[in-house]
Formats: structure tokens, sequence, C-alpha cells
């Protein structure tokens, strides 16, 4: 069997001995993601994780070169939708994405993720982003084939294969077999919280670099790559975003592509790992990409800072033509505490009732607060409008 149909080709898969300075930030990004996963009530922290998403989905959208706005991806997850096809399309996109990565996190939070690197949960994030799409999405046109995709399967036959820039992906009828390779090189099972740091990058590589799909694998290696953050301990409540940092990179928006490309590289030498593969080049993609992760974390730790987001309330009362002063006592509160019952905004404000419960309904017109029962507790939520306000830079292409 020639190399390039080798399930070897994509070794080395982790890293045998990995150097201090990659050791050094995986032990920061383990400390770091604790702390923004402890600097926010639980309530709280769930209710940001929303707005996360879909800022995920933005950034991941910008990476395909799909420019959807926040507001048109928040628009799409109510069910109010473009009569434009193509931005129709890529709300659908989007919203299939929000609800992709939503489900990743309620089945991690509930203890029943499975392992993020089998290709049982992969074939299943392809089937949930693509399975709701029009046809129009699911048609592949270029290089003298046109077919209609189907969710959820392998590349299987021959007009699947196609070179992506200068990578040539194994061929179809080699997926399954890269992929069981893939599995057994990857799984988590039994794995320290510092493995399953250091396996994240390369998976995330060695996915795309197999291109297990017709189309998607991108999206699908950001959303395992989620997963496998989560798994590994730095998920914090879902509270940072692997794809705005991958759009951004750490200096310039071109490092993903140029790095996915410099961890295609052939091995250079025998100093140079033993696989098909070079080491050198994987170990510089995997310092590069958990510098993004820690990047992220460290961004989203600043902006979810109790004390500066209790200011940017403030500010953001301030600026409104609608909201009293004393509404952003109300916003503190469900800040700290998580959540409040309706029966103490009088004591909160410190107004009257019939005063202290029409800033209350003031706040829920707006959407920045709610309850998820008619009559249940108040907690925060953060509509697009504010966001320029409250989480300044989080949409700095917007």
């Amino acid at each position: 069997m020639s190399n390039i149909e080798s399930v070897d080709r994509i070794e080395p898969a982790l890293l045998a001995d990995a150097p201090v300075e990659i050791m050094d930030v995986v032990a920061e990004l383990s400390a770091r993601s604790a702390t923004l996963q402890a600097a926010l009530h639980p309530r709280t922290a769930s209710n940001l994780a929303d707005l996360v998403r879909i800022m995920n989905t933005y950034y991941s959208n910008l990476i395909e070169g799909h420019h959807t706005r926040p507001r048109d991806i928040e628009r799409a997850l109510s069910g109010k939708l473009d009569t434009n096809i193509k931005r129709r399309d890529l709300q659908i996109e989007a919203r299939a994405q929000v609800q992709a990565q939503a489900e990743v996190d309620k089945s991690f939070f509930e203890g029943r993720l499975p392992d993020p690197t089998s290709a049982e949960f992969i074939l299943n994030l392809h089937m949930q982003f693509y399975r709701d799409a029009p046809e129009s999405m699911l048609l592949i046109k270029g290089a003298g084939r046109e077919f209609v995709m189907e969710p959820g399967k392998w590349r299987s036959v021959p007009e699947h294969d196609v070179a992506v820039g200068q990578h040539l992906p194994p061929s179809s009828e080699r997926v399954p077999e890269f992929m069981r390779h893939f599995e057994s090189q990857y799984k988590q099972q039994g794995a320290g919280k510092g493995a399953r740091i250091l396996a994240l990058p390369a998976a995330h590589h060695r996915l795309n670099y197999i291109h297990p799909f017709p189309d998607g694998n991108g999206r699908v290696s950001r959303l395992m790559s989620h997963a496998m953050a989560h798994t590994a301990g730095i998920g914090a409540h879902g509270l940072w975003s692997i794809s705005r940092g991958l759009a951004r990179g750490l200096e310039s928006r071109s490092e993903y592509k140029r790095m996915m490309d410099h961890a295609d590289t052939p091995r250079q030498g025998a100093l140079d790992g033993r696989g098909n593969l070079s080491m050198r080049a994987l170990e510089e993609f995997t310092l590069w990409f958990l510098k993004v992760c820690l990047d992220q974390v460290d961004f989203m730790t600043g902006l979810f800072q109790i004390d500066e987001l209790a200011l940017r309330f403030k500010k953001y009362v301030s600026n409104s033509n609608t909201l009293k002063p004393e509404s952003s006592r109300l916003l503190e509160e469900a800040l700290v505490r998580g959540e409040f019952d309706r029966g103490e905004v009088s004591r909160i404000t410190g107004l009257p009732e019939r005063t202290a419960r029409r800033l209350l309904n003031d706040l829920v017109a707006v959407g920045l607060l709610a309850s998820t029962t008619p009559k249940g507790p108040m907690s925060l939520r953060f509509p697009t409008e504010s966001l320029d306000i409250l989480f300044p830079r989080l949409y700095m292409e917007a």
C-alpha cells in the first residue's frame, strides 16, 4: 500500500516528549481556565454561554469566508429567517452550529458526552450540523464534479475526493480505516488532564488532514475541539471560544491557515521524529494553538470581571433613554447572585413596589433580564444590542 493510503500517514499523532515551553502553556491554560470558570455565578455563566455560542459561530463562519452578523444569528435562533435565499442559508448554517454546540455543552454538563474523538461522535456532529440544511447547502460543485452530500457520512466514492490546497487527503475508500486509527490514537479514556490538553491541537489538525467529509470538515473539527476542551477540564462553562482565537490568531488573521499548512510538513530528516509528518512542525503548531486558547481564556476572563462588568451595566443604563438609574441595581444583583425572586425588586432598588416593578418590566422589555417560567426568578440575559457596551471588542470585525 502506498504511503499516502497508509494510516501511518498521520503519524506522529501525539507529541512523544513535549518541550518544556509547551508544558508551561498547558499548565497556564489549566490554571487560568479554572479562574475563568470560578469568576461568575453558575446561572450567569450558563446564560453567558448562550452568547459565547453565537460568538463562536460568528467566528467559525468568518473562517469559512461567511460573514453572518450576530444579530442575524440571534434572529435565526428565534425562527426569523431572511427572505433573501443566500442570507437565509447563512442563517440556517449559523443556527445549526449554535444548536450543535449547545447539545455538546448540555451533554457534557449532564455527564453523557461521548469521547469527542470517537468516530461515532464526529459523525454525529456532522449529522447535527447538516441535518436540516436545504439542498442548496448540501450541493457540492467544482473540480468537474457535482453531487449532494449526505449528512453524517464519510467520504465514500471517488467523486468525493478533492485536493485541499496543496494537500491531497487519503482516498474515500480509506477514510473509515483512517478514522479508526484516529480514534485509537486520540481516545480520551484513562488519559490525564495534561495529556488531554496536549492532544487537542494534534487531533484538530489530523482530523482536517484526513478530511473525512466532502464538506464541513473545518466546522466539525472546531466543534470537536470545543468538546475536547470540556473533557480536558479547560472548557470553563463554555465561556471562551476556540473559533474566535483561530479566526484572529495571535498577531494576524492569516495565522490559522498558515499554521495548519505548516503542520502538513513531511518529516525533515532523522532528527525530526519517526513518523511520516514532521514532529517539529507538530510541536510548533501545538504551541501556537495552545497559546491561542490561552489568549482567549485571558480575554474572556478580563471581560467577565464582576466589578468591571457591573460598571459596564451602569454605563449601559446611563446611555439608555428608557431605563432608570436604579435599574443597574437589579442587574448587579443578578450578576452577583445569579438570580433573584421578583418579590425582592423593591428591597434591591430601595424604591416603592410599583416603581420597582416598572423598572423590572423595563429591563425585561430590553432583554437584559428574563426567567425560564412566568413567575420564576430573574436572571441576566445578553441581547446583541447590548454587546458594544457590555462586552467591547467581542465582535471587533463586525
